[in-house]
């Protein structure tokens, strides 16, 4: 019998969004239904991936400049989607993915002001062959976000100042208008579980047919 592919769902939102806690619920669910999940996060997800990640998000490093920011998390996406997802994928896993690519859009290119093409045709070469895919944005105000983090250290993107983070929200919003095919908003305000109800019916819609997703985009490698 020919093996089906599985699929691979995303979850964005900015800090504090609730993103871990809707990738743990969904895959609690899934799991509960019969389906085999992996659940991995970006950066990160492999030996290599965390070790970029450590950098990116280590304080230490506030000279960082957005250029090598940006390159370092697509070297952190290209390790993690040819190690694990496209291999997930391959085997019939649905894949849950705490942050992706769109993170970079927002983050680098919406919140630090890096040109969205260069970044898209960046990311698009990093995630060569991966396919269509779909993506939840957890809405929720960017101050709402960070209060959920205070009393505890924050990384060096959370120690952003107020006015990056409502650009990576803006930027967020602006990026699921511009692909409704592949990105959905969901109300991130409320209880885990009131959440997670409107998350589920994406996540349904997606592995039942009804919605297909998309690809990033296509580049020639």
């Amino acid at each position: 019998m020919k093996q089906t592919r599985g699929k691979l769902i995303t979850f964005e939102g900015v800090d504090g969004a609730g993103k871990t806690t809707q990738v743990l619920l969904t895959a609690a669910a899934l799991e509960q239904r019969g389906c085999a999940v992996l659940t991995t996060r970006e950066p990160g997800g492999t030996r290599l991936s965390e070790e970029i990640r450590r950098l990116l998000l280590d304080p230490q490093f506030s000279e960082m400049a957005a250029p090598t920011e940006a390159l370092l998390y697509a070297a952190a996406r290209s390790q993690l989607a040819g190690e694990v997802i496209l291999p997930a994928l391959s085997s019939g896993k649905v894949v849950l993915c705490d942050r992706f690519v769109d993170s970079s859009l927002a983050y680098q290119g919406y919140g630090r002001g890096l040109g969205l093409d260069l970044l898209r045709t960046v990311n698009a070469f990093a995630l060569a062959g991966l396919g269509a895919f779909h993506t939840i944005v957890i809405d929720l105000p960017p101050e709402q976000g960070l209060q959920r983090f205070a009393g505890r250290e924050s990384d060096r993107l959370e120690q952003e100042s107020a006015s990056f983070h409502r650009r990576v929200h803006d930027g967020y919003r602006a990026l699921a208008a511009a692909a409704p095919e592949r990105i959905r908003v969901v109300d991130g305000s409320g209880a885990p579980d009131a959440v997670q109800a409107r998350v589920w019916a994406n996540v349904t819609a997606f592995l039942e047919g009804e919605e297909q997703g998309a690809p990033f985009m296509e580049v020639s490698v």
